[in-house]
């Protein structure tokens, strides 16, 4: 019997099909466009997906006949997440004449050295069709992408001057390349000595059977985490299982009185109905990296992977979130502050993964507020993220859920706090106790990006300030949106 061919990665590189077969798992998608593709425009700056030199623009098929675009950091998507979908470069645009994102970077002086701004151009083309997370104030956008020598103003000036234009619509060459069977990939690595292999089941009960069969097994979503582990940490990741494929995990649905988020929705899809039921923490979730960052990582990945600084989390567990986690046929539900057991330890079996998340609809009336503190308004990581679930009935604290990342090992309640709180009147007195309730709370660390003495003055400072915006609502205590660029 012939042996069977290891299937290809397949995708549209600018409009035409390319396929790359014996590929590493692990290589990304940059590292295949200037090595092997020769596509030498789009340039690698922090190779971890900070400067968004290496942006391009992502396509797939969105389920109504059409296809939706996002600007995303090549320099850590996987080749093999590439797999049945569009991407533009910039050597996609302007072919025989400038493209108009092009003309207007060069008619406003918008470039200097040149190494960020094929990267800015894919943004900016990205905003010019209306792509996933442009909806937003051109700063916002523009986030992602740093600039060390021209300045923003230029750059800015050029994208006011850009005018809107169709999205390439790839839909029928995308249904062409749909692939009906699981991705399953094996690449031998001469140097690490090791047989990676990849997994991309289609739907969550082939990922429970691939998950039971592998437990050890590395779970990627978004791979804004892993794709770290791969350009920085230089790990010999061994089997990958990729839950990009799987619909079921797309999904957020209303379920009585909840809100369930699928593992695999990315924040640009959760963004606005979060946002919506929750003002304070839509307003953080933009900033929460960047909008390449927020269009490939997922919630649910910033759950999983315990990091003590994930800003999502401290806000989730404020709201009462709930974790479902599976293995095999069985499902568990478990508070989401009970999946935090100690720094880089969570409550999750082998072969056990996240499922969804649920987030309770109605807060009957409480006030929640998040605050996020870090050294960039935008784009940067926490310093300390304090989220207040706090409900106030004739002047007494009735109830309170208070939690805050980056003050231990684990995002966490502040269990003395909260307790400092309820049966109080909600007055200056109970906050002062509160806030000096905290100590017994936490012992922060001392690192790079704040001292354990400024963590601990902050997040007190983070209680004092929901206390003043409660009582002085008129009071602007905020960075406005547009001052902060």
């Amino acid at each position: 019997m012939a042996a069977k061919v290891q299937a290809g990665v397949r995708f549209l590189l600018n409009g035409e099909v390319v396929e790359a077969r014996g590929v590493d798992p692990t290589r990304t998608l940059l590292e295949h466009l200037r090595g092997d593709l020769r596509r030498t425009g789009t340039k690698e700056g922090c190779a971890e997906g900070d400067c968004g030199s290496c942006t391009v623009l992502v396509g797939e098929l969105d389920g109504q006949g059409g296809t939706a675009w996002r600007a995303v950091n090549s320099c850590i998507q996987f080749v093999p997440m590439l797999d049945g979908k569009a991407v533009i470069t910039v050597e996609g645009l302007g072919k025989d004449e400038p493209h108009p994102v092009q003309a207007a970077m060069v008619e406003h002086h918008g470039s200097q050295c040149g190494f960020c701004t094929p990267g800015i151009v894919m943004s900016l083309y990205g905003r010019a069709m209306a792509a996933k997370g442009t909806a937003a104030p051109i700063d916002e956008v523009l986030a992602g992408n740093l600039c060390r020598c021209t300045g923003y103003g230029p750059i800015i000036a050029a994208a006011e001057a850009i005018a809107p234009e169709a999205a390439p619509d790839v839909a029928d060459k995308l249904a062409t390349l749909r692939r009906g069977e699981a991705l399953n990939l094996d690449y031998a690595d001469p140097i690490a000595g090791v047989t990676r292999r990849w997994f991309a089941p289609l739907s969550a009960d082939e990922l429970a059977r691939t998950c039971e069969q592998h437990p050890d097994a590395v779970i990627v979503a978004g791979a804004t985490d892993i794709g770290l582990w791969v350009t920085k940490l230089r790990k010999p990741l061994g089997t990958l299982i990729d839950i990009g494929r799987v619909g079921e995990l797309k999904a957020i649905t209303r379920e009585d009185g909840w809100l369930r988020i699928g593992a695999g929705v990315r924040y640009v899809d959760a963004l606005d109905t979060l946002g919506e039921l929750y003002p304070d923490l839509g307003a953080m979730m933009r900033r929460l990296g960047s909008t390449q960052v927020r269009n490939s990582g997922t919630i649910g990945g910033n759950i999983a992977n315990g990091s003590p600084i994930g800003d999502m989390p401290p806000a989730l567990i404020a709201l009462g979130a709930e974790l479902v986690l599976r293995r095999g046929d069985v499902r568990r539900t478990i508070a989401l502050e009970d999946f935090f057991i100690a720094y880089g330890q969570q409550d999750r079996a082998p072969g056990e993964f996240v499922e969804a998340v649920r987030v309770p609809i109605d807060l009957d009336g409480a006030m929640f507020k998040v605050f996020k503190l870090s050294k960039r308004f935008d784009q940067d990581i926490s310093a300390v993220c304090g989220a207040f679930n706090i409900r106030i009935v004739d002047e007494v604290v009735t109830a309170a859920r208070i939690a805050y990342g980056g003050m231990a090992g684990t995002p966490k309640r502040a269990a003395a706090c909260e307790a400092a709180l309820v049966g109080q009147l909600w007055n200056r007195t109970t906050i002062h106790a509160a806030v000096e309730a905290l100590a017994g709370d936490f012992t922060p660390l001392t690192d790079a990006r704040a001292s354990a003495a400024y963590r601990a003055l902050t997040a007190g400072n983070m209680l004092r300030k929901m206390f003043i915006e409660s009582a002085r609502p008129d009071l602007e205590t905020r960075v406005p949106e547009a001052a902060h660029g």
